[in-house]
């Protein structure tokens, strides 16, 4: 294998390296906007049952009265 065909080699890697990183990065930034609308999501639903429990006004297990 001569010299330049090493170098040809390396570039060809070097390029799908690059590619690779590419992809990861997006793959990363999407799931880190993914993880922020779902902590959001957590976030309200908190509050949504927060709200609930604070305007409920008997236990929710609470037996009918015929038995």
């Amino acid at each position: 294998m001569s010299q330049e065909d090493r170098f040809i080699d390396i570039e060809i890697k070097l390029a799908h390296q690059e590619d690779l990183v590419e992809t990861l990065n997006e793959t990363i930034y999407r799931q880190g906007r993914r993880i922020d609308q779902l902590e959001a999501l957590v976030a309200s639903l908190v509050d949504h049952v927060r709200t609930l429990q604070s305007t409920r006004q008997g236990p929710v297990n609470e037996k009918p009265p015929h038995y």
